[in-house]
């Protein structure tokens, strides 16, 4: 499936992030940019021990933000670590911290001269954000701040399992008929 947005096709796929050939793979890091379960624990065992070396430069990294390595033995230049809220129930800001990732990684990847940038669902595994809230402030942000990241021309939206591939087609579908209706209106 996929969403132009100006200058960017926006293309949700479902599959392992870590096979999928972009300039910058983000990461659900966690805030001591430590290496974890998930998509995290996928992203460093296929990148290599390099990575982890790498992230040692930082001192953890603030929820709502992201730091950049290179990408070791993935299918990439980069790996941004995009640090993503844990949810207790919504009233911690966590819709603007989940949104600030989004924000983040794409002026990094813009300020790297990206291309291309793959996103994984970011805060809805163990961080329990709900899945169908996170894919709407996910497009959301992404549809807000493509127009300041000229040099990015394909986001890739990977996602993992049904549960989520599915709540993100339902929101690009709606995307897509607002889109259709305002072009026939």
């Amino acid at each position: 499936m996929e969403l132009l947005v100006g200058h960017c096709l926006i293309q949700l796929l479902k599959g392992d992030i870590t096979r999928i050939p972009v300039d910058a793979i983000v990461n659900a890091a966690n805030h001591m940019l430590a290496g974890g379960g998930g998509v995290d624990g996928a992203i460093h065992d296929a990148a290599g021990p390099e990575l982890m070396q790498e992230l040692r430069q930082y001192d953890g990294c603030p929820t709502g933000s992201a730091v950049v390595t290179g990408a070791g033995r993935l299918p990439a230049k980069f790996v941004i670590h995009a640090v993503g809220p844990v949810y207790p129930g919504g009233g911690r800001d966590e819709a603007a911290l989940l949104a600030g990732c989004y924000r983040t990684a794409l002026q990094l990847a813009e300020e790297r001269n990206c291309h291309s940038i793959s996103f994984p669902s970011i805060s809805t595994g163990a961080y329990g954000y709900p899945i169908p809230d996170a894919a709407d402030i996910a497009l959301a942000t992404l549809t807000e701040a493509l127009p300041a990241a000229p040099s990015i021309r394909m986001v890739k939206l990977v996602q993992f399992s049904d549960v989520s591939y599915k709540a993100y087609s339902r929101l690009m579908n709606n995307l897509l008929s607002k889109q259709s209706a305002a072009q026939s209106g």
